[in-house]
């Protein structure tokens, strides 16, 4: 069987918090992640479409919480699931706790939004022991479902040396590290996120 690839994806909508998000009639999968860590970059290569996803020239200035719809299909079926990028935290202005950095509507719609399988929270491999970045990880922790689960992406690997990556990955075994250069890199997350949110391509 081959394996499924992304057939389509499309920007479906923006909205503040969980008053105004769209129903919840798929499974979705989460990216957050600090400002400037490619979360736009990253979304556009997992889809193949250059400009799906928009990134703000001011970091930190977006805050809305913008919807994709996406379909893999291999050779016998369709995997429909939602896309969802929240906006980005941590930048230089605000605090570094996490009730702070974001506002309470994100916290909320991570808290109670029942469609979300799959939190895939991004991380710049050049700094990875930023402490907004922790504490994002330890409350993400806190409040994950017997249902969810997080997959700690490292961005930016192709900045590093092969001894930077090395140590890292002994350091964060169960994170994929990843640029949208090299395709042995894309390849990992679409398998973590079908196999999350489907059981499929294992």
């Amino acid at each position: 069987m081959s394996f499924p690839v992304v057939c389509k994806a499309e920007f479906i909508k923006s909205a503040q918090g969980v008053k105004d998000s769209l129903p919840e009639d798929r499974s979705e999968v989460v990216f957050m992640g600090r400002s400037n860590v490619g979360k736009s970059s990253t979304i556009n290569t997992l889809t193949n479409r250059k400009n799906l996803a928009k990134s703000s020239s001011t970091p930190g200035k977006t805050q809305l919480i913008n919807f994709f719809d996406v379909v893999y299909k291999d050779e016998n079926q369709e995997y429909p699931i939602r896309l969802v990028d929240l906006p980005g935290f941590g930048y230089a202005k605000v605090s570094k706790t996490l009730k702070e950095a974001w506002q309470y509507n994100l916290l909320e719609f991570i808290k109670n939004r029942v469609s979300i399988r799959l939190f895939v929270h991004l991380r710049d491999a050049r700094h990875p022991h930023e402490a907004i970045d922790e504490d994002v990880s330890d409350n993400l922790k806190k409040i994950v479902r017997p249902d969810q689960k997080i997959l700690t992406v490292f961005t930016k690997i192709d900045k590093l040396n092969q001894k930077e990556r090395a140590a890292l990955k002994r350091e964060f075994p169960d994170a994929i590290t990843f640029t949208n250069q090299k395709n042995y890199t894309i390849d990992p997350v679409h398998k973590e996120i079908l196999s999350t949110v489907f059981g499929a391509g294992e």
